[in-house]
């Protein structure tokens, strides 16, 4: 499978099962669509009106190496990996906590429904954390790596119950043969110095949820009575940023339809100095009138396209800074496993709720119908463990011919539900986003090797 596209002139060309991106020449280029099926003389009297033959005859020997070296036109290696990655034995390695279904603001978009995901407002204890630590040491097997993400509703409204889930964790990772690496997300608001000198401390990464300029910001993330939050959080998070050396944390922030133009909320966060950023579209019914449509697209293509100019600009210049979305690694990329299925979402990677419950991810949290078990007992929803477990990018028709299945695995399954009721139906606005993403990401990479 090829994908091809090009972007200020620059035409990059994908092989799709070989994970090989060329960049050509405009011959290569027109040629790669009607190589296959054509004997040398036919591609000459097609492109002869164009270009020179001896043009030709070298883009077609350039062509027939990159053939035989395995770097085009490749065959589909991973659907042989297929049967076994179905057969593999569940082996958990990450567990999200919602260390409190509460919430100090009220942000327009929030999937949690303000903190409390379809139920009753409550912290997690202490208790169900330290078993949701000991669930993950069992439930992983032989790994040792393993992740705690610390998440809400607003973590910080629990921290002494984090501090606690922490050192229990700390206390036990040597006996068991592990090494538990820490995340928090946070909105900020009740961020001091003693949690940020103790985030710095214990937790492997930091999120921090900003929108960009503050209009946008405080147009939907707000507190109680309906108060922007922009001011009390942008020094907070500014001192964090310094404080890892510009490291290990995201500022992140969610585009909506109120602000289309989001690249603009990317470089104002930019410009006030952080260096990893993620701004992320909203995921919400058609209804909300802040939901992306797909009419929204031509522009959003274009905020991405002029997001990947600027960033190509600012690194010329000295002034570089990652987004989460650009950030592809052509030299090595993800495992097999998680090309074919992302996250690992039901089977892999869990969300634990304040009453020790297990839910596939975060974002299935409080639909009953998903619950998988509680750290107390296991999993004891086989059938769903399943499920998830067989979700990969060829269980899903759209996925199968899709030339950026394996920078995407698929999609997230959350989102696919949520629009049309079926975990094996990807979200198609995310998909086109998604492929835009790469193709920009792709050409950053192309420009400053230039």
């Amino acid at each position: 499978m090829i994908h091809k596209f090009s972007m200020d002139g620059v035409n990059i060309v994908l092989d799709i099962y070989s994970g090989a991106v060329h960049v050509v020449d405009n011959i290569i280029y027109d040629l790669i669509d009607i190589y296959k099926g054509h004997e040398k003389e036919e591609l000459k009297k097609l492109l002869g009106k164009k270009y020179g033959l001896n043009q030709i005859d070298e883009a077609i020997k350039e062509i027939e190496t990159l053939e035989k070296e395995g770097l085009l036109y490749t065959e589909d290696v991973y659907v042989d990996y297929l049967n076994q990655f179905q057969k593999r034995d569940p082996i958990v390695k990450a567990l999200c906590l919602h260390i409190a279904h509460d919430c100090n603001l009220r942000c327009k978009y929030c999937f949690a429904g303000e903190g409390e995901y379809r139920g009753q407002r409550s912290l997690m204890s202490a208790e169900v954390g330290k078993k949701a630590i000991d669930y993950l040491v069992h439930a992983s097997k032989n790994r040792r790596n393993l992740e705690v993400d610390f998440f809400g509703g607003e973590p910080l409204m629990n921290f002494d119950v984090v501090r606690e889930i922490v050192e229990y964790g700390r206390g036990i990772e040597k006996e068991h043969n592990k090494n538990f690496r820490f995340t928090i997300t946070t909105n900020g608001v009740l961020l001091d110095n003693d949690i940020q000198s103790y985030i710095n401390e214990n937790m492997h990464n930091v999120v921090l949820s900003i929108d960009g300029r503050k209009e946008v910001h405080d147009r939907m993330r707000y507190t109680i009575n309906h108060k922007g939050s922009y001011d009390i959080i942008l020094p907070k998070f500014k001192k964090v940023a310094e404080s890892r050396n510009q490291d290990n944390y995201y500022v992140r922030g969610t585009f909506t339809r109120e602000n289309l133009d989001f690249a603009k909320d990317v470089l104002h966060l930019a410009d006030l100095g952080f260096k990893q950023v993620s701004v992320e579209p909203v995921v919400a019914s058609s209804e909300m009138s802040y939901a992306l449509r797909e009419e929204d697209l031509p522009i959003l293509y274009e905020q991405y396209e002029e997001l990947a100019r600027e960033m190509v600009n600012r690194e010329k210049k000295g002034q570089a800074f990652n987004f989460f979305h650009f950030m592809i690694d052509l030299s090595q990329g993800p495992c097999v496993a998680k090309r074919l299925a992302g996250c690992g979402s039901g089977s892999e990677y869990l969300a634990v709720t304040p009453e020790g419950d297990l839910y596939p991810c975060h974002q299935f949290v409080g639909m009953d119908e998903f619950k998988m078990g509680t750290v107390f007992e296991g999993i004891e929803n086989f059938k769903m463990q399943k499920k998830f477990q067989s979700c990969n990018v060829y269980a899903k028709e759209e996925c199968k011919n899709c030339w950026a299945k394996f920078y995407c695995s698929g999609g997230c399954a959350a989102n696919a539900y949520q629009f049309h009721g079926d975990i094996h139906i990807p979200y198609k606005i995310g998909c086109e986003l998604e492929k835009k993403r790469v193709e920009c990401a792709l050409y950053i990479k192309a420009k400053l090797a230039q």
